[in-house]
């Protein structure tokens, strides 16, 4: 009988642990089930987990049925796609997409362990724009699914570099292996475009002297590699406000500037304009397609979208008002306050 060698936890100073790492039991779900429960009673998404949003919104829509054929265009920490299989009982498929190399391989180990195996679940490392050459392989889909939030993984984790409230490297790539990080695009970014970027990505009101400081600081050779150096120059620019609350409005025009760096690191509004243009071409006749927005940018493009699409008769229907989260789900994951999910229902035959 081999001997089972005893682990040790992490250790950390204080009663509690506060970095992302030393969050041990946070970071294994499955082990603790009771200490994820008391931290999402408090409204906070415990280290390494992702909340799905509007889980019962969108299964009510698509109304799922065994044997379909669908795509979860963003696969994140699998909350979603697990919740869609159940509706497939074990017939059907469901294909899931993401860009993000670390997590897709987690999400499919946390999938595969909870049975969905080959027969039913396939994931695919690619950008979902790239759906079109998906459905050509794998479509058309009965039901597809577009969660466009940043997952809270990639939030939480330091090394990500999508947060402002923990150091580390100013990075913000949702692929960890492609493209350039955020601190080098920067350097490259003239006074003009990074007010325009502030603007459009983020209607930040601050934008005019956020970007003329922000490259000042960059040219006089202040160092912008990491979240907490470029926090301080948001900080700095803002020392204008002396409003009881400042720390609060720094808080939240930092969140908004990184918001905006990230979807220009990214590109995310040009994946959305190929996700929206292509999305008809994979459904079905009478297939079905929800989106979850986070801000009113990639709110604007979906809206406009389903509107002109409606209107040339290739969707049959569209949402005419944007659904959002309940206040029971808000209160319970303060991360869905922001969303907006409009849907989408292919024309069974072109007019």
């Amino acid at each position: 009988m081999t001997e089972q060698v005893h682990k040790r936890r992490k250790r950390y100073k204080g009663t509690h642990p506060k970095n992302f790492s030393e969050k041990y039991k946070e970071l294994n779900p499955e082990l603790y089930p009771e200490t994820i429960e008391k931290v999402i009673s408090k409204g906070s998404t415990p280290a390494g987990m992702h909340i799905s949003i509007m889980v019962d919104e969108i299964l009510e829509f698509l109304d799922i049925q065994p044997g379909q054929i669908g795509l979860d265009c963003t696969l994140g920490y699998g909350g979603h796609s697990s919740k869609m299989m159940e509706k497939l009982e074990g017939q059907g498929h469901l294909y899931g997409l993401d860009i993000d190399t670390i997590e897709i391989e987690k999400t499919t180990e946390r999938l595969r362990n909870k049975g969905y195996g080959e027969d039913i679940f396939t994931p695919i490392l690619t950008n979902f724009r790239n759906i079109d050459q998906v459905s050509e392989k794998y479509g058309p889909f009965d039901f597809v699914l577009a969660d466009l939030g940043v997952s809270s993984m990639q939030i939480d984790n330091p090394e990500r570099g999508f947060s402002y409230k923990k150091n580390g490297p100013l990075d913000l790539r949702l692929n960890p292996k492609a493209g350039r990080p955020a601190y080098e695009i920067l350097k490259d970014l003239s006074r003009e475009e990074l007010e325009h970027i502030l603007t459009e990505n983020s209607d930040e009101p601050y934008a005019d002297i956020l970007a003329k400081n922000i490259y000042s600081f960059i040219r006089s050779g202040m160092e912008v590699e990491t979240t907490q150096q470029f926090y301080k120059i948001i900080d700095k620019t803002l020392n204008f406000i002396t409003d009881k609350n400042r720390k609060d409005i720094v808080n939240k025009t930092a969140a908004r500037v990184f918001q905006a760096l990230r979807i220009e690191v990214n590109q995310e509004f040009e994946v959305l304009y190929d996700f929206v243009e292509k999305l008809p071409l994979i459904l079905k006749p009478g297939g079905k397609a929800a989106i979850l927005t986070f801000h009113s940018g990639e709110d604007r493009i979906v809206k406009k979208s389903f509107k002109e699409l409606k209107n040339l008769g290739i969707y049959e229907d569209v949402c005419r008002n944007v659904i959002r989260p309940s206040k029971e789900e808000c209160h319970r994951n303060s991360r869905a306050k922001s969303t907006k999910m409009r849907w989408a229902i292919k024309a069974k035959y072109n007019t």
